[in-house]
């Protein structure tokens, strides 16, 4: 079979790298939103078993059908708006469900009409890269700011990952990545404590609509899923020079989120983070392999959600301090590779920058996070900079 040939060392770890950063890094957020609509251990249970079947699957089989590196996430700040939203509004499981439901429907819908994707189309590339670096940009910080409670452990991370990127470049990531386990389990940092053997057991919760639960859920969660996720998504698809069916694979994620909703899928949508991982030389040098990186982190998300707690506890287990260290050294050519790309061309080149420090701020107006306002301010800088001015040869 191709995959297998395909397959390297590099880009098995690149996966399980983009499992581990993306998973780690947001599930107690998921578990938030969960609990603040009177979720219990079980419904907890059902939700990540939905949403890493829906990940593993979106990930996983359109990689081997395109042989491209698809990567789907679950919505982050769509969880941190839920988690917000339902203490406040008092909602039930069933009205958040058909929420979840209904934002389904309006991201098929953007998807199916390829409106999300012309508005794509319409970006820059120069402020697409800026977009991408600017997101990424954050997580690379986080590694060095890591230093503060665990300096040992970082500073082995990042002498290991030089000294690799000096002799063996391609496996830089990888060995980082065993020097820290070796670290951090010798030095009695693993919590095997939360380490449990069980299967994950769906719970199916009917649907209530209501316009309440339309305008405080489900259009929140649709903006921030559109503006925060799917934009940086598409974002690093392009830098990476990928040419994706965008508007397929968007609704493909509306549909699938459709289907699993009632089990705690609550929105589904295209990677920018874990992508950068996948999409990167260091998960494999020639760009039509690294798809299979894709597909190893498509098959872990599947056994993350059929083993249930045995291996979510094996990923929360690892130090806080180890995932972001490995996430922020992961980036770090892909980040240069879009800052590069953002400030080539000096027609674009201050628009591009508004861009990547907007984004980078972190900055949330209106419940929409940087992401999407630094793609607005790069575009109102471009307009004025270049409106009427005749276009370079």
């Amino acid at each position: 079979m191709r995959f297998f040939r395909d397959l390297s060392l590099s880009s098995a770890t690149a996966g399980f790298v983009a499992v581990l950063v993306g998973f780690t890094s947001s599930v107690a957020i998921v578990f938030q939103a969960a609990q603040a609509f009177g979720a219990d251990a079980h419904m907890i249970t059902s939700w990540m078993w939905a949403l890493c079947l829906g990940m593993g699957l979106c990930s996983a089989l359109p990689s081997l059908v395109l042989r491209q590196p698809v990567m789907v996430a679950w919505s982050t700040p769509g969880a941190a708006v839920l988690a917000t939203a339902g203490l406040a509004g008092g909602f039930s499981m069933g009205q958040a469900v058909g929420a979840f439901m209904m934002c389904a429907v309006l991201i098929v819908l953007a998807g199916a009409s390829g409106l999300f994707e012309r508005l794509m189309n319409r970006i820059p590339m120069a402020i697409a890269s800026a977009l991408l670096a600017g997101v990424l940009a954050k997580f690379g910080l986080q590694a060095f700011v890591a230093a503060q409670t665990a300096l040992p452990l970082v500073v082995l991370m990042l002498l290991t990952y030089l000294l690799g990127r000096r002799w063996i470049p391609r496996y830089a990531v990888p060995l980082t990545l065993l020097v820290s386990v070796v670290w951090v389990v010798s030095h009695g940092q693993f919590q095997a404590g939360a380490v449990s053997l069980d299967w994950a057991r769906p719970v199916f919760t009917a649907p209530e609509f209501s316009v309440q639960a339309f305008v405080s859920l489900a259009l929140p969660l649709f903006i921030v899923t559109m503006a925060s996720q799917n934009l940086p998504g598409v974002a690093a698809i392009r830098a990476a020079g990928y040419d994706m069916p965008i508007s397929r694979l968007v609704t493909l994620t509306g549909l699938v989120t459709l289907v699993l909703a009632p089990f705690g899928a609550f929105a589904l949508n295209l990677s920018a983070i874990t992508a950068a991982i996948c999409m990167g030389p260091e998960a494999h040098p020639d760009p039509k392999r690294r798809y299979t990186a894709a597909v190893v982190c498509g098959a872990l998300y599947l056994a993350i959600g059929l083993v249930g707690a045995l291996v979510t506890g094996l990923l929360i287990a690892f130090p806080r301090e180890l995932v972001l260290a490995i996430a922020g050294l992961a980036l770090l050519g892909t980040i240069g590779g879009g800052l590069q790309a953002a400030l080539h061309d000096d027609r674009h080149r201050e628009a591009a920058l508004i861009t990547f420090l907007v984004t980078l701020s972190g900055v949330v107006i209106a419940g929409i996070g940087s992401a999407f306002w630094g793609v607005v301010a790069g575009a109102i800088a471009l307009f004025v900079q270049q409106y009427g001015l005749p276009k370079k040869a």
